[in-house]
């Protein structure tokens, strides 16, 4: 379970990191794939999601190599919000249906199981209790 919570993180890790890195690359390409009807004809604010997205990535990796497997769980759980708020933006601007609900409801499920694995892999132990009279 542990080791299936780490592979999930990591390989969560880089593929957010790869679509940050692709939108800071390509930004109108890539944007064609999000789901919304229209792309944003500024790229600048494209950039803006590379960042966000990069960013994501390296806090996950941070988390990972600091050994804060705990504190990764909880912070995959709060990031489980960013897919799931784009699906609400796809879906309430007349975006695909099956990417809002496929790529990225799905991302939030992942993301959100990966969190809920993490911690439980790293669920707090509860102290041995002395026997009376010892």
């Amino acid at each position: 379970m542990s080791r299936l919570a780490t592979v999930l993180a990591i390989l969560g890790g880089l593929f957010i990191s790869y679509i940050g890195v692709n939108y800071l690359i390509d930004p109108q390409s890539i944007a064609a794939g999000f789901g919304l009807p229209l792309v944003p004809s500024d790229s600048a604010f494209l950039l803006v999601k590379g960042v966000r997205d990069l960013g994501s990535g390296l806090v996950i990796f941070t988390l990972l190599i600091a050994g804060q497997r705990r504190g990764l769980g909880f912070t995959m759980l709060a990031m489980a919000f960013i897919p799931l708020g784009d699906a609400v933006v796809v879906l309430s601007r007349h975006g695909v249906p099956a990417l809002a609900y496929l790529m990225h409801g799905g991302t939030a499920v992942i993301v959100a199981l990966t969190g809920a694995l993490l911690l439980r892999a790293t669920r707090p132990q509860p102290a041995p209790t002395q026997p009376r009279g010892a």
